[in-house]
């Protein structure tokens, strides 16, 4: 039985078709994940948006590496003094070099877009996922619970969940976030997952009588995890930019955490007097979530055949 289940595995390398410039017939095919990665390095989009997305990790590491001062150490002497040597974002209304607080900023808003990403994708497609493959009350069950969440409007229902909390960490947030955005991914991966177990290798894996377990892990996950990915990789910059949004109207991240949405927050009344307090946190926050989603864009257009 064991070498019937491989000989039905090996029907999934049948559907594999050959990379672009490989013919002949001894080429060899490549897989969904390969032809991808083909594809990826060649676009510019893809280089682009990947350099400056290591470069934004790294600082949210080691901001260090960058930016010597401390984002707390604040001079009220220098309040909204422009640019000068040393100090070339000038500083903000409590005397802080706004170049050392954008530095460390991108980490709060960087954690808050990896870990929400991360918790929103795992539970979303494991619950769709499931409810995808199994059907019955389960998916019912699902629909009506993500069609609950996807009834509640993000940013009310962070001003009201939020609120009520007093951390000054990340994972309010993240929580907040991973509880709204999971009912997207569910949806996604649940569809994809009702396409996958469709297929002809599927069928014939179970007609050999491979269990629900083997199918899902070997056969149905890896062919439809592509949709999961895409979605999850162009999400996460939306998440950013609702933490900084949830953080600029006071119910996200609190000081003392550095964050981009709180020194916006802080620069908005002054933004005629002194605009460079604005300027260079607002410009970082948007340089962050353009990078992620022209990141997720490459990554769809690599994994959608349909657009090849």
């Amino acid at each position: 039985m064991d070498l019937a289940l491989e000989e039905a595995e090996s029907v999934e390398g049948i559907e594999k078709t050959p990379g672009p410039g490989v013919t002949g017939p001894g080429a060899k095919a490549r897989s969904l994940w390969s032809d991808a990665w083909h594809q990826l390095r060649r676009n510019p989009v893809f280089i682009i948006s990947s350099l400056m997305i290591a470069f934004l990790v790294i600082i949210s590491i080691w901001p260090q590496l960058i930016a010597s001062g401390d984002p707390l150490q604040c001079d009220l002497s220098k309040s909204q003094q422009g640019s000068s040597p040393g100090h070339p974002f000038g500083y903000d209304t409590q005397g802080c070099d706004v170049y050392t607080r954008t530095v460390y900023g991108a980490r709060a808003s960087i954690t808050v877009g990896v870990c929400a990403t991360v918790g929103a994708a795992l539970l979303g497609s494991v619950l769709g996922g499931l409810a995808g493959f199994f059907g019955g009350w389960g998916d019912a069950l699902l629909s009506r619970v993500a069609d609950i969440f996807f009834g509640i409007p993000v940013v009310l229902g962070g001003l009201v969940f939020l609120s009520v909390v007093t951390s000054t960490t990340v994972w309010p947030v993240v929580g907040f976030i991973v509880l709204l955005g999971w009912p997207q991914i569910a949806r996604i991966g649940r569809g994809s997952v009702i396409t996958a177990k469709q297929n002809d290798y599927v069928q014939a894996a179970r007609a050999l009588g491979a269990g629900n377990g083997r199918m899902l892990l070997r056969h149905v996950g890896p062919n439809a995890v592509a949709p999961v990915i895409v979605v999850a990789t162009i999400a996460l910059g939306t998440y950013i930019a609702l933490e900084a949004t949830l953080s600029f109207l006071g119910v996200g991240l609190r000081p003392p955490t550095v964050s981009w949405g709180i020194d916006i927050s802080n620069a908005a009344s002054q933004i005629r007097n002194a605009p460079h307090m604005l300027l260079w946190p607002a410009g970082a926050l948007s340089l962050t979530v353009l990078a992620f989603i022209m990141l997720g864009d490459a990554v769809r257009d690599a994994l959608d055949p349909k657009l090849r």
